[in-house]
């Protein structure tokens, strides 16, 4: 149980750090360090890369939301683009991988994921949100 506790703390505060940069709709570049101008973009015609670019930019832009003030209201809003995005991910490596073992944790990440924003979207739903 304490294990589950810490990580649970990890995530959260991980979310919180991601909510905070799309609370103040920063984009990757202007944030310090983060100058995508280097970025080597020698397989940027790969399908997968296009998919997986796809996926984050979608998240990233989604994940920006207004705020209610309500730190449970607000965290469970931001974990549905966060989620989206994993199913996202998932589906990508589905059509493009190749090692079954990744494809198989692809399809319980999108299995646990879907289930997860549904238990969101329920939660937010009987609160009026």
């Amino acid at each position: 149980m304490k294990k589950l506790t810490i990580v649970f703390i990890v995530a959260a505060v991980a979310v919180a750090g991601g909510l905070a940069i799309a609370q103040g709709q920063m984009n990757m570049d202007s944030m310090p360090g983060h100058d995508m101008s280097q970025m080597d973009m020698s397989k940027s015609d790969n399908a997968a890369v296009k998919g997986y670019t796809e996926a984050m930019q979608r998240m990233q832009q989604n994940m920006v939301m207004d705020y209610s003030g309500d730190p449970d209201v607000d965290f469970m809003r931001g974990m549905i683009p966060h989620h989206q995005g994993a199913i996202d991910m998932a589906k990508v490596v589905l059509q493009y991988g190749e090692d079954p073992e990744v494809k198989k944790l692809a399809e319980e990440v999108i299995k646990a994921q879907e289930s997860e924003i549904a238990t969101i979207q329920k939660w937010l739903s009987d609160r009026g949100q």
